[in-house]
């Protein structure tokens, strides 16, 4: 998986205009690291599945495609149908790990606290998939228009993205200014970034989105992150 580096430095996190639990913004500092360009692909997945260090998806379809997982055709698409563990064993095979919620939302919208990776402009189906404008995934990086600031693709729109959070409403009220690393525990975990069937206030970089471990579906992927040295 290639890789995009993200510098060190603040940068601004939360939005105040959204729901309750994307604010209050703030400022949060991060060490310098390395995300994947986009999220992690069904290809990929698999060699790790053929290590012995993961378990298949859950299910080998998408929303549309009977025969997606383990068919070279599909490769480049997101894997999906993981649950929290399954991302988190494909990162730790790979020599990475989860990003924090702080961690994907800089890499998402840069240090000035843009809406969206592109900007601020109001999203469009040449930016990001969404809103069921094509009810399925699609290949990774098929959006270049939305990249981020640091290059990252996809953290708007196809999947959902796993972090290594547990979700908390309240937790930006009282968490560290310095690489927040999530409440100590919790129920469920937090997702970032949309999907292709969820609409437009996902694609925020700040809107947060809580589900148990456990779950998997065909609108869920993620992505790993590697601290710099």
């Amino acid at each position: 998986m290639e890789m995009v580096y993200v510098p060190a430095g603040p940068f601004l996190m939360g939005y105040n205009g959204g729901y309750s639990d994307e604010g209050p913004q703030h400022t949060v500092t991060l060490d310098a690291y390395w995300i994947d360009r986009t999220e992690v692909t069904a290809g990929k997945y698999a060699l790790c599945v053929q290590a012995g260090a993961c378990k298949p998806p859950v299910r080998k379809t998408t929303n549309a495609i009977d025969n997606f997982y383990g068919n070279p055709d599909y490769a480049d698409w997101p894997v999906i149908y993981v649950n929290w563990a399954d991302a988190e064993a494909y990162c730790s095979w790979a020599g990475r790990r989860l990003p924090t919620e702080a961690e994907w939302e800089k890499a998402a919208r840069g240090v000035e606290g843009a809406l969206y990776p592109w900007g601020n402009a109001s999203p469009d189906e040449t930016l990001a998939l969404f809103g069921n404008h094509i009810e399925d995934v699609v290949k990774t990086g098929s959006y270049p228009a939305g990249a981020s600031p640091f290059g990252a693709l996809d953290m708007a729109g196809n999947a959902w993205e796993w972090t290594a959070d547990w979700y908390s409403s309240d937790y930006y009220s009282h968490s560290p200014t310095a690489d927040p690393p999530g409440p100590e525990s919790g129920e469920r975990k937090s997702m970032r970034g949309g999907s292709w069937n969820f609409d437009t206030p996902g694609l925020r970089a700040s809107y947060r989105l809580a589900k148990e471990p456990t779950y998997a579906s065909a609108d869920v992927g993620f992505r790993c992150m590697q601290p710099s040295p």
